[in-house]
């Protein structure tokens, strides 16, 4: 489990400080052996990874490192940078918090201390890099593999909504298109029928009669989309309701294979950028399991034990299914080579790329079924329309 501890470090400043442990005794100790005397203690369950959408429209961290790396390149100390980010900053709450940050460098405190007062918006991840920077003076080092690191995973996120745009629209419009055949179309050819005193088909009668009844209540039909629709982009915005669905669709084994590779491939980025940043490995794996599955967390903690303990990553990965047959090769040439980051973050742009091309072809494979399926829908109502006028033509005949 996880163990938020409220701890006072050795320059006597308060702190959160999150670990995972057996038991909060375990927890306490393990933070008195880094040097922390522990102020008071509460459980959480995960450890936050990443701001959630609506904090990021706060306080937006990717863009807040990009122009901060721009202006420590352009040879800007620190607090320069964060004043001048301050300075030009309209947001209420983004103001608010840079100015906490330039508060805490003008007292003395140490920028990754600074971030560590909110994890919601500055991730463990981005705090230990930013910390490992501090012994070595990079920053704009640090803050560029971070960067990269979060435009990667921007980037999949955008080709998933981009893939998912086209297809809803087709459900939409052919949905709209379905509803005036049903309530406007069918209803004027009830009138022909009605006209000739002849008995239909049982399947074009049931058409025939659910139209008129949409035609006849149409303001009801009406409110009930737009009250479905707006329903629907309500729980859009709501994570519990995102997590619900994403949990429904990952039933699919085809989907849940790949969102278990995405996951995996998201890992062991961050354990490369953490080991490039100089964090031991396993405290970067301690660190990242937020962003795997529970069950692949509970995985990774045994793995990181098994580490603690002499075996090598690679073999501790593989034992607990947490290793792709790529990742076990190259992680193998990494220990052999003292390269293990460089490798975990090759092993990641393999999976990305893979992904990229696999939601390609879904994307290009979705739109003509949906196309095919919606054109029969609409074909099976016209031909059902068209069937009593054609045994009645016959008839006259």
């Amino acid at each position: 489990m996880w163990v938020r501890l409220q701890v006072q470090g050795p320059d006597s400043a308060p702190q959160e400080l999150d670990i995972e442990a057996a038991s909060e005794g375990e927890a306490i100790r393990l933070a008195v052996a880094r040097g922390a005397r522990v102020l008071s203690v509460r459980r959480r369950d995960r450890v936050a990874t990443r701001p959630s959408r609506g904090r990021a429209a706060e306080f937006p961290t990717l863009l807040f490192s990009q122009e901060l790396l721009a202006l420590l390149e352009a040879g800007l100390n620190l607090t320069e940078a964060l004043a001048t980010l301050h300075a030009k900053e309209t947001r209420a709450r983004a103001r608010e918090i840079m100015g906490g940050l330039l508060a805490a460098l003008r007292e003395g405190r140490n920028f990754s201390d600074a971030l560590a007062r909110h994890p919601e918006y500055f991730p463990d991840v981005y705090v230990a890099t930013a910390r490992a920077s501090e012994r070595t003076g990079d920053l704009p080092r640090a803050l560029e593999r971070y960067i990269a690191y979060q435009l990667q995973f921007d980037d999949i996120r955008k080709k998933l909504v981009a893939a998912a745009i086209y297809p809803l629209m087709l459900l939409v419009v052919g949905g709209f298109v379905l509803l005036f055949l049903l309530g406007y179309v069918v209803p004027k050819f009830s009138a022909v029928y009605d006209s000739a005193g002849r008995d239909l088909p049982w399947l074009s009668l049931l058409l025939v009669t659910f139209g008129k009844t949409v035609n006849a209540h149409w303001p009801w039909v009406l409110g009930t989309l737009a009250a479905l629709g707006a329903l629907a982009a309500w729980s859009a915005t709501r994570s519990g309701a995102r997590a619900r669905a994403a949990g429904f669709l990952l039933r699919v084994p085809a989907l849940a294979r790949r969102a278990e590779e995405f996951r995996l491939s998201r890992f062991y980025r961050a354990v490369g950028l953490l080991l490039g940043a100089g964090i031991p490995l396993t405290r970067a794996l301690e660190m990242v399991s937020g962003l795997l599955a529970p069950s692949q967390a509970a995985r990774l903690a045994r793995a990181r034990r098994q580490v603690e303990e002499g075996l090598p990553l690679s073999s501790a990965l593989i034992a607990a299914s947490l290793a792709s047959p790529v990742a076990e090769s190259l992680l193998k040439v990494g220990e052999s080579t003292g390269r293990l980051g460089d490798m975990l973050e090759r092993t990641a742009a393999f999976h990305d790329e893979d992904l990229s091309r696999w939601i390609d072809w879904a994307s290009r494979l979705l739109e003509p079924v949906l196309m095919s399926l919606i054109g029969l829908v609409i074909g099976t109502v016209v031909v059902l329309m068209y069937i009593p006028i054609f045994e009645l033509a016959g008839s006259l005949s």
